[in-house]
């Protein structure tokens, strides 16, 4: 059905409608044999708290972004191939239901959808288009993914130190291996994660010991693994303590 759609006027009709909400500021959609699988509004859970987000499923990538007008307009257009995305369902917990991990190596977040019907609709679909893109490619599934930061009301005091209690002055900072809300002084060095950065990002001293000693894997027990326990995880992201309201999304 995918490679029917893929040359069809509705389909490049129906890209192109995506393509122009997003305006000036989005990538291009359009290429050939991209196909539009389907849309819809999921809640993110972001670093401060839930918000919706206009979510697009291609049969190559996932594209989502900030409702600005209802179905007219949109903005902070991010893309994720879908090859490295693997996905993982979340256990309902008090408000936040119908849930799943989206990971990849550069960005793992949270979403919600209205129903669980809604949810298993999209997995299944998000599950299909990575299978047949690994299918076609010969590769395999990305064993790789970044940290699921903590949200920021989940650490009134530093996850590593145990200490060090949060204010205005003294800021939460998020590790990018482990995605714990750490001080300043838990994080003042930063290393290569080349999967995140091109350059040094932030760490924790914990993971940064690790990493220095070429023990990577034993940095992996990380909030997502452990999702279940605590359904609220955030987003991680390039900058350091940048909300969602900004360019790190």
């Amino acid at each position: 059905m995918v490679d029917r759609l893929a040359n069809s006027e509705a389909n490049t009709r129906r890209i192109s409608i995506v393509e122009n909400c997003f305006g000036a500021a989005g990538q291009p959609l359009t290429i050939p044999g991209r196909v539009l699988i389907g849309e819809g509004v999921l809640t993110k859970l972001c670093r401060k708290k839930p918000k919706a987000r206009q979510f697009f499923l291609f049969n190559d990538i996932l594209v989502y972004g900030n409702i600005v007008i209802q179905k007219k307009k949109y903005n902070k257009q991010h893309i994720i191939p879908l090859e490295n995305v693997t996905i993982d369902s979340i256990q309902d917990e008090g408000d936040l239901r119908n849930g799943w991990l989206i990971k990849t190596p550069t960005k793992s977040f949270a979403v919600y959808a209205a129903t669980a019907t809604e949810k298993s609709e999209w997995m299944n679909h998000i599950n299909k288009c990575v299978s047949d893109l690994l299918s076609k490619s010969g590769k395999t599934p990305s064993n790789e993914h970044a940290a699921v930061w903590v949200p920021d009301s989940e650490a009134t005091v530093c996850m590593r130190c145990q200490k060090a209690k949060f204010t205005p002055v003294n800021r939460r900072h998020h590790c990018r291996k482990c995605g714990f809300v750490v001080c300043g002084p838990c994080s003042e060095k930063r290393f290569l994660l080349p999967s995140q950065s091109s350059k040094p990002v932030r760490i924790c001293d914990f993971c940064y010991d690790l990493l220095s000693t070429g023990e990577m894997t034993a940095c992996q027990s990380t909030k997502s693994d452990s999702y279940s326990q605590s359904p609220k995880s955030s987003l991680n992201d390039v900058s350091d303590d940048d909300d969602d309201e900004d360019s790190s999304d």
